[in-house]
């Protein structure tokens, strides 16, 4: 991984309570409560520091791939907002020439490389994902049409899975044609009759 994106760990100003801001001049200050635990994306914070703050944190940028590097380590996220991160992320950038970002959240959800993250932060008394470690994890780099593809297979059964509004309703009608199908295949006693 280290050989096609930028890994660097975030950093946090000290005493972080000196560097917050309510301004809206602040910087968004992008935390692991920010988000929600099933969203893709970052798009607001509840706190700010000054720009001091954030001369003193690790600036990401639309489409940068933050990951928790502790507690539930691993789980990435893409970035809508600029903003700062602590020490508690790492950052992932720099990847535009290999991975589309969709492909890439797949890629780093998906459970091979999950496991390899829990594998490999479990090797010290704390579990903890670093740089080094992601870096060194070894990924299949398919070619972007075949990312592509890929996504849009996932997204639209991500969109089933979880939109209530859009995937439910879509199963419910497959499931109801599905039904009448079999029930019609099952009662049409002109077809049996016309067998014997």
């Amino acid at each position: 991984m280290g050989e096609v994106a930028s890994i660097v760990r975030g950093a946090s100003p000290r005493p972080i309570h000196a560097f917050l801001t309510k301004g809206d001049h602040g910087v968004p200050w992008i935390k692991i409560g920010d988000v929600a635990k099933n969203s893709k994306y970052i798009t607001e914070t509840a706190e700010r520091v000054t720009e001091a703050g954030a001369r003193k944190s690790r600036r990401v940028h639309p489409g940068d791939f933050i990951l928790s590097n502790s507690m539930s380590f691993g789980r990435p996220y893409i970035s809508k907002i600029e903003g700062c991160i602590h020490d508690g992320w790492l950052a992932i950038s720099g990847f535009e020439s290999s991975f589309i970002p969709d492909f890439l959240y797949h890629l780093l959800h998906s459970a091979p490389v999950q496991a390899e993250f829990a594998r490999r932060a479990g090797e010290g008394t704390i579990q903890n994902l670093n740089a080094d470690i992601v870096k060194s994890i070894s990924i299949p780099i398919p070619l972007i049409e075949e990312q592509e593809r890929i996504v849009a297979v996932l997204d639209k059964f991500d969109t089933l899975i979880n939109s209530i509004s859009e995937g439910l309703p879509r199963e419910i009608e497959l499931r109801r044609k599905q039904y009448e199908h079999y029930r019609d295949k099952l009662l049409n006693f002109v077809e049996l009759r016309e067998a014997a």
